[in-house]
């Protein structure tokens, strides 16, 4: 399976991806985390963050993502993901895609600003380290419009939203078992 986590930036997805990968790995449940940032940097620092740059990027991790999943690993993507349209997109193009909203209020995000992004996107336009392409700020974010999980982090800690996912998992390889196990495979 691949889980899909999207979100703006500071909502939680790459904290809540390794909390998962834990708390299933502690079940022997082999996890698999891309981080959207570690392979932008390490593998495809060729893209910018135009709409073509940002959709080609979580193709690319998609792709990634697929051959993990196709030797029996969940596979959690922590992107931004920005566009329903290219979430849509790996959903149809590959088995078991689960799209995971981590959602945040933009204020609570504001307030966090773990990496600084939100307070170099509220500079003035002339400003030499003005951030122009933040997604939810200056860029857009589309909301997913049917994701299969959602989550709050600012209405709830790592360890509820880590159980829900979990459970959530847990329940989905029950239920890929016990159709297997009508079909005869």
């Amino acid at each position: 399976m691949i889980l899909l986590f999207c979100g703006l930036s500071g909502a939680g997805k790459s904290t809540l991806a390794n909390s998962v990968k834990e708390l299933l790995g502690r079940q022997s449940i082999p996890v698999e985390v891309i981080d959207g940032d570690a392979y932008r940097a390490c593998l495809f620092a060729d893209l910018g963050y135009s709409r073509q740059d940002r959709s080609e990027n979580l193709r690319r991790l998609g792709y990634v993502a697929d051959k993990f999943a196709a030797h029996g690993i969940v596979t959690i993507i922590s992107a931004i993901s920005p566009y329903d349209d290219v979430r849509k997109e790996l959903v149809a193009l590959y088995r078991d895609v689960k799209v995971v909203f981590v959602d945040c209020a933009l204020d609570e995000l504001r307030r966090r600003d773990t990496k600084g992004l939100y307070r170099r996107a509220s500079l003035p336009d002339d400003a030499p380290d003005k951030l122009t392409c933040l997604t939810g700020v200056n860029d857009p974010f589309e909301p997913p419009s049917e994701p299969d999980l959602y989550l709050n982090t600012r209405d709830s800690g790592i360890v509820e939203c880590t159980a829900r996912v979990c459970e959530y998992v847990l329940g989905q390889m029950a239920f890929v078992q016990r159709r297997r196990a009508r079909h005869g495979q």
